[in-house]
């Protein structure tokens, strides 16, 4: 591990994008702290500590990295932008004119990127609208109104949705910066760095519940035992592959004999890693928040359903889960032009014919590896839910929340090794021409 370290340190451009990608993320926690003009921020945390919709705030609180409590100028954080992005994917496969610019090379996806963030905007300003309209309806338990009188009315919406989406242009621009120039999705640990940023306030909170009798240390335990055994689940199953054995026929070209060799395929029981979490979880975000600051009572009642403790939630949330692993395997994983390519270079999987067949055999291989992919990923999602709604934990940190710290880590830990494999191998390559010349 130190050597690891050393390495790191020791090579200026990749301790430059690591460096590069924490600065980011710390401009990111400090503007999440940031309170929005004309709210009082004493009056909120009250209105937050009396509301039923303490478990809904709570689960959307821990992706926003604490800014929604705060209601901070980042308080939508990266949700809108990964909502556009979700329908600008289902939109290039439903139109083909979409579908013909995304295949365009990069002038095309730098078209999709601004559709993307047209995309973003909007849906912000609809989210910040809402937001607006319904905070100002709020009062703390004494009375006291949360939004400031003079500021009251059109003139506070409108500062709002400024506000709101002006910072959530900001929070897209660092994940495209942190993509661009530093180490890792952009998007993935801007969510991370929030889920993480909630853990100390979860503990200290369960220190005071364990101090005034509120929470049995058995009961803590257990619940450490069962997060540390879904860690360890999510790490075996992230990690899991199914290997095809792929042998290469011994034909003739030129004057030598090539082929002859065998390897495998290796396909992932979770390809989509934790895509599908985040897709779900941004789309009920939108209904969820909208009634969640509306004063109408069918709308609040209607929030009820969307929580993350009712049945309706997590039912619509495995069936979306279960939508995007298929959706996301069938835009990256093409079985029919796999076994093209396999048929061209001589390649053939044993015991079935090259072709029409091998294809038939890698998209059933592919869809059920997908079925238990899509059930992995349900059962360690919803399960924390009722977790937490039963045990009134005091923290948020399950499910979608550990798929995306375990699932970003590790991608973050293969590219940061990917980066050392090149540089060595670069380092090689030039040790080897010098010593040519």
């Amino acid at each position: 591990m130190l050597r690891v370290f050393r390495n790191i340190f020791a090579m200026p451009e990749l301790k430059n994008r690591i460096f590069f990608t924490l600065s980011m993320l710390v401009v990111f926690r400090i503007g999440a702290h940031v309170p929005i003009p004309g709210v009082d921020s004493g009056a909120l945390q009250s209105f937050y500590a009396a509301s039923s919709l303490g478990n809904l705030i709570s689960f959307f609180n821990t992706f926003s990295g604490g800014a929604l409590v705060n209601l901070s100028i980042f308080a939508l954080g990266i949700l809108p932008y990964i909502s556009a992005s979700i329908i600008m994917q289902l939109m290039t496969v439903v139109f083909p004119a979409l579908e013909r610019i995304a295949k365009e090379g990069d002038a095309g996806r730098r078209k999709i990127t601004q559709y993307t963030r047209y995309g973003t905007i909007v849906l912000a300003l609809v989210q910040s609208y809402a937001i607006s309209v319904g905070i100002q309806d709020m009062r703390a338990p004494g009375g006291a109104p949360i939004v400031i009188g003079n500021l009251s009315g059109f003139f506070f919406s409108l500062v709002t949705m400024i506000t709101l989406t002006a910072g959530t242009t900001f929070v897209m621009w660092l994940a495209e910066k942190i993509s661009e120039r530093g180490i890792g999705n952009g998007a993935s640990l801007i969510v991370f760095s929030g889920i993480i940023a909630g853990i100390p306030s979860g503990m200290v909170r369960t220190f005071q519940l364990i101090q005034s009798n509120e929470l049995s240390v058995f009961l803590l335990l257990i619940v450490l035992v069962i997060i540390v055994g879904v860690t360890a689940a999510v790490v075996l199953f992230e990690t899991a592959q199914r290997k095809i054995a792929v042998n290469y026929a011994r034909r003739m070209q030129g004057q030598q004999m090539t082929g002859g060799s065998s390897s495998y395929l290796p396909l992932k029981i979770n390809a989509s890693g934790v895509i599908p979490p985040i897709f779900a979880s941004s789309l009920l975000a939108f209904p969820s928040a909208f009634t969640a600051f509306q004063s109408s009572p069918w709308l609040r009642n209607l929030g009820t359903y969307l929580t993350p403790s009712s049945v309706v939630y997590n039912l619509i949330f495995v069936l979306l889960i279960f939508f995007f692993c298929y959706f996301y395997n069938a835009i990256q994983f093409n079985p029919v032009k796999l076994s093209e390519d396999l048929k061209r270079y001589g390649g053939f999987v044993p015991g079935i014919r090259p072709g029409e067949k091998t294809a038939q055999f890698l998209n059933s291989i592919l869809m059920y590896l997908t079925f238990i992919g899509a059930i992995y990923l349900s059962l360690v999602c919803i399960l924390p839910n009722f977790l937490y709604a039963g045990f009134n934990i005091p923290f948020y940190f399950g499910g979608t929340s550990l798929l995306i710290v375990v699932g970003v880590a590790l991608d973050f830990s293969n590219q940061i090794e990917t980066f050392l494999i090149n540089q060595n191998y670069e380092g090689l390559m030039n040790r080897f021409r010098t010593r040519s010349r």
